[in-house]
């Protein structure tokens, strides 16, 4: 299925117009079915980071993004099946800010798939989210489709318990640089489960695999890092098609590893620098990826947006829109097998990104 995708397809009310180019969310089309019949849409929301300060009062610009984004899935054609969430709905897993979370996704017109990120696991070990919200790791299938959620924010038993107080652990994964942080992993438990939830499946079934952290290695000071990522990975190499959905990064990152796509979704609240930026340190941020060009680095909706994905045969067509950069298309090519940048690939048509932050 190859159609031209504009804003106007997913606005049913002229009045929404003018807001699509600042909404940020994620669109996803997927092909994979025997058949149209079986094509379907959903959204994908992530990392907004709802910050409470005292009383009823949080952080409104965060508020804002996520409240653009449901306005914007209430109001898409076609209307999508279900709604992805994929981590991080709060900032210190307060049940302030969980709550005013659920409340603001509760305006939502579809069901919620979520996916857990750091932010809101580490205050409660993910007792709240577990009672209230959704399971930590589940799967279920969808019009042909297999969908593996996975709970990829785990760590070290020791590091869970060193510290005095659950807000003294929370405030420590929290930090973006935190020489007291520990790499996230998926676990041998969870691979296991995986393991067994995939054992017996045809070969052939496209599997869409959504986590919060990226399934493989990038930056370990910042956790854009899964430890145990090459275990995950060695589990669905065995499928023709896996796609790998993540937040986390705040940027757009994609990647190819054997027969893995992996795509990184936009956030609500922030963007985060590239990791050369800090240029001290090694980094793997994938070859592949072409950098956002960063024109005020500083500026708090600089690089966030959403983003509009076709799912072809399998392959990822993504589809950009960026506040404050151009938008971006980024697609499969089958001869070269992996993704590209369809304008900015080539090393003498991209625009410098910005170094220093």
């Amino acid at each position: 299925m190859k159609k031209k995708i504009s804003r106007r397809m997913f606005l049913r009310q002229a009045a929404l117009t003018a807001a699509a180019a600042t909404l940020p969310l994620s669109v996803v089309e997927v092909s994979w079915g025997a058949g149209k019949s079986r094509n379907f849409t959903f959204a994908y929301i992530s990392d907004s980071h709802l910050t409470h300060i005292q009383g009823a009062k949080f952080v409104r610009n965060f508020d804002q993004g996520l409240k653009k984004a449901v306005t914007e899935c209430n109001f898409m054609s076609p209307k999508p099946d279900f709604v992805v969430y994929g981590g991080d709905l709060a900032q210190l897993g307060k049940r302030e800010e969980l709550e005013h979370g659920l409340e603001i996704m509760g305006k939502l017109r579809h069901p919620v798939k979520w996916v857990i990120g750091e932010h809101d696991y580490y205050l409660d070990l993910g007792k709240f989210w577990e009672e209230k919200i959704s399971r930590l790791y589940y799967s279920f299938d969808h019009k042909g489709i297999h969908f593996v959620v996975l709970n990829s924010i785990l760590t070290y038993d020791s590091w869970v318990k060193r510290w005095a107080t659950p807000e003294e652990r929370m405030a420590n994964m929290a930090r973006l640089d935190n020489p007291n942080g520990s790499p996230f992993m998926v676990k041998d438990e969870q691979i296991a489960w995986l393991k067994n939830d995939l054992a017996g499946m045809p070969k052939d079934t496209p599997i869409i695999v959504m986590s919060h952290s990226p399934l493989y290695k990038i930056f370990k000071p910042w956790n854009f890092w899964t430890e145990d990522a090459e275990k995950v990975q060695a589990i669905l190499q065995p499928f023709e098609k896996v796609t790998v959905l993540h937040g986390h990064v705040h940027q757009i990152l994609y990647n190819q590893i054997g027969n893995i796509t992996f795509q990184a979704m936009m956030s609500t609240a922030w963007p985060w620098p590239y990791p050369p930026s800090y240029i001290q340190k090694p980094h793997q941020v994938p070859k592949l990826t072409v950098f956002m060009n960063r024109a005020d680095p500083f500026h708090e909706r600089d690089a966030t947006g959403w983003s509009v994905l076709d799912l072809h045969d399998g392959r990822v067509v993504n589809n950009f829109k960026l506040w404050e950069n151009k938008d971006r298309v980024l697609k499969f090519d089958e001869k070269l097998g992996y993704p590209i940048d369809v304008e900015y690939q080539e090393p003498t048509k991209r625009i410098p990104p910005q170094q220093h932050y």
